[in-house]
């Protein structure tokens, strides 16, 4: 029967809920069940469990449950310590007090914690385990004192030696494969969750600057009504085509009136507060320095110029890589540098601090994510990444003509 990919997941997850961890209760269980059993091979009659009974002094026989089946209570939460805590037993067990490693108890310690560190360890870490054993499982090879149930058909021989490591290193392997698969799925899933947090980031990016646009866009429109309707108010020629223009005019706002009504988010503000632009760099600059980050702005060129669209946006570029310093630089000083050429508006917004804006790696963060598509609705382009020399950089060049991006041409 193949269970579904999330069974033991959502069996996980119900068992938090009600208030304690399966995955504790497991092994837990495992590390009763295996002490029990190297306790009844010590103390008890080993004939109950198809065992051979275990001799040696009082003090390594009551030491024994714990090191041997105790030790399973760790396989999750520290397999290499587990897996040493056994075979350190077993090192006792054969070097001070001559017992063979055989019957049911052992098998069924040695082959869950073989298991539990390939599954729950890394792989640096798993062979790690093996190499810091081999020395025991050498010294035992040589005197032919393992023999776990599955060989022991080849009693005290070398070849039940090595059946018996095939089978822990079977084990093992099984193990690793088992964490590899976890550790592909896990992987797949953040990644998955990522590029739909980065996607909806973008929508609602797009959302937002549409909704800047429209206010623009609003605001032109209504000049054009209210031009075109005093014109024509003042009995000067030209009547028809000017009430033409108003009629056309007034349609087009009623309908950007509409798109704003679906873009924007539900309880958001639609206050008649303008939109920021490069006017209010200073006073974003300011706040900024209140904040405690030293900010250095320098403008050079004409600003006026500027479209007003890509005035909003050349603002919310500086506001959202200033707001990053403050979240992720620590401290530091920040520069600001805006140019204003004959063919297009340069932003370079640079900090000297020890972290990474935008969650520590470029390109990422939906901050960066934004400011990239504020920067494509006018066909240019945004770099961000950390300086050579220490500190962050972003860096966007916004073409200046009315230039649309591609596929937009009109």
């Amino acid at each position: 029967m193949a269970w579904p990919a999330d069974t033991f997941g959502g069996m996980q997850a119900v068992g938090r809920v009600a208030g304690f961890d399966p995955g504790i209760v497991l092994d837990a269980g495992l590390g009763i069940a295996a002490a029990g059993l190297i306790a009844v091979a010590a103390w008890g009659s080993p004939r109950l469990i198809g065992s051979e009974a275990i001799a040696g002094p009082r003090w390594l026989l009551a030491l024994l449950p714990l090191l041997l089946g105790g030790s399973l209570v760790l396989r999750r939460r520290a397999p290499l310590l587990m897996w040493l805590a056994i075979w350190a037993g077993i090192a006792l067990l054969c070097l001070l007090a001559g017992n063979t490693v055989r019957g049911l108890a052992f098998t069924f310690a040695l082959f869950a914690a073989a298991y539990s560190l390939g599954a729950h360890a890394s792989f640096r870490r798993a062979v790690a385990g093996l190499v810091l054993t081999a020395p025991v499982v050498a010294v035992i090879s040589h005197r032919g004192e393992l023999a776990l149930t599955f060989s022991q058909g080849e009693r005290g021989g070398q070849v039940a030696v090595a059946l018996s490591f095939l089978q822990l290193l079977a084990f093992w392997l099984a193990g690793v494969f088992v964490h590899a698969r976890r550790r592909a799925v896990s992987l797949a899933a953040r990644s998955a969750a990522s590029q739909r947090q980065a996607e909806q980031a973008a929508a609602a990016e797009r959302a937002r600057i549409a909704r800047e646009l429209h206010d623009i866009v609003a605001h032109h429109l209504s000049v054009v009504v209210l031009q075109a309707a005093g014109a024509r108010a003042s009995g000067k020629p030209a009547g028809p085509a000017l009430e033409k223009i108003e009629h056309s005019a007034r349609q087009a706002l009623e309908e950007t009136s509409r798109l704003l009504n679906v873009l924007r988010d539900p309880g958001e503000d639609a206050g008649l507060a303008p939109q920021p632009g490069t006017g209010d760099l200073d006073a974003l600059a300011a706040a900024v320095r209140a904040a405690g980050v030293p900010v250095n702005l320098i403008i050079d060129g004409d600003l006026a110029a500027i479209p007003a669209a890509m005035d909003v946006s050349v603002y919310r570029i500086v506001q959202e890589a200033l707001t990053n310093i403050l979240k992720h630089a620590g401290p530091a000083r920040a520069e600001v540098t805006i140019g204003c050429e004959q063919d297009a508006v340069t932003i370079e917004v640079t900090d000297n601090g020890t972290g990474q804006p935008g969650n520590g790696s470029p390109g990422g963060g939906h901050g960066l994510a934004g400011m990239r598509e504020r920067a494509a609705v006018f066909g240019g382009e945004l770099a961000a990444g950390p300086r050579p020399g220490g500190g962050y950089a972003v860096r966007a060049r916004l073409p200046l003509g009315g230039r649309l991006p591609s596929g937009e041409q009109s």
